[in-house]
């Protein structure tokens, strides 16, 4: 009797609902918005694809918080995109507000839920969840490093004209230009992608994926969402099937990687109970620095938050 809610009902919301009422082992998934009429719409449109994609997923569409009583997963993706103009800051600030509400009107009805967060600044908005829920912090984590991973694969998959399947890989800390990429745990079908790709065109494909959501924002005028909202499904599906999958995410550290209090992106382990365990990785001396780097800055948002 598995039950997911779904927070904001916008592009990348409405997509983790409709990949999640695809997989079809959900009882019910509830799409929350503060447009209680667009997300009774969406649902309703999911729900009429259930009879022609084969699926028997409820959906449901609301603005009211009761409805999303014994959540097992609650997904957030709410909040403003970052306009024209608008400071890191200013965008922290916006958002923290939506998240720290939305989080506390779940927790209302939901008693242990596992939170993923896809609300931006990524980092910062997996803190502020993690603070107002007061829950353990292996059941509040960030999606980023699926997509993040998910771009680089796409991309090496393109390079090197091979299956996308077959494709391994793993990024670590922030979530955008202070990611730390892995070329060295990157490999096709177990052989290592050196065989495969020069060092400068990877350090090329690298770089593009650290800028991948501003490249899509520059095509669309906004931002992503059939591979967000894929990528928010899969760790969805990791934990209620308890499958035991490695995969990136924005994790809170103490102590491993020799970093303390801080939410950045680490390979863990995702089962029944959200972080089964922070898998630590035998990191060379720069990619250590990288990663500290990218701590650091994702530290400094976190004062922004504390300091609201």
């Amino acid at each position: 009797m598995n039950k997911v809610t779904v927070i904001g009902a916008g592009n990348v919301g409405a997509t983790v609902a409709n990949v999640l009422a695809h997989k079809d082992f959900i009882k019910e998934i509830v799409l929350v918005d503060i447009k209680a009429e667009m997300a009774q719409g969406k649902a309703l449109d999911s729900w009429q694809q259930a009879p022609v994609d084969y699926y028997s997923t409820r959906l449901v569409g609301t603005d009211d918080y009761a409805l999303t009583q014994d959540s097992d997963v609650v997904v957030i993706t709410a909040g403003l995109p970052r306009k024209p103009g608008m400071s890191r800051d200013d965008l922290i600030s916006t958002n923290a507000g939506i998240v720290n509400s939305v989080t506390s009107s779940v927790l209302k009805y939901s008693k242990n839920p596992i939170v993923i967060v896809v609300s931006n600044p990524l980092d910062v908005m997996t803190y502020a969840a993690y603070k107002v829920s007061g829950l353990d912090s292996s059941r509040v984590f960030g999606m980023a490093g699926i997509l993040d991973t998910a771009r680089y694969r796409a991309f090496l998959a393109e390079a090197i004209q091979v299956s996308p399947k077959d494709i391994q890989a793993i990024l670590m800390g922030g979530h955008g230009d202070s990611m730390v990429p892995l070329p060295r745990f990157t490999t096709v079908s177990g052989i290592p992608v050196s065989q495969f790709i020069d060092e400068d065109s990877l350090n090329k494909i690298v770089e593009r994926t650290k800028y991948g959501g501003g490249e899509l924002v520059k095509l669309m005028g906004t931002s992503a969402w059939y591979a967000p909202g894929a990528a928010a499904a899969q760790m969805v599906e990791a934990i209620l099937k308890d499958e035991q999958r490695i995969f990136p995410c924005c994790a809170l550290l103490n102590g491993e990687y020799g970093l303390d209090n801080v939410f950045v992106g680490v390979p863990v382990k995702l089962g029944r109970n959200g972080i089964e365990k922070i898998i630590e990785l035998d990191l060379n001396e720069s990619e250590t620095a990288l990663l500290n780097q990218s701590a650091e800055e994702v530290t400094a948002m976190m004062k922004v938050y504390d300091s609201l």
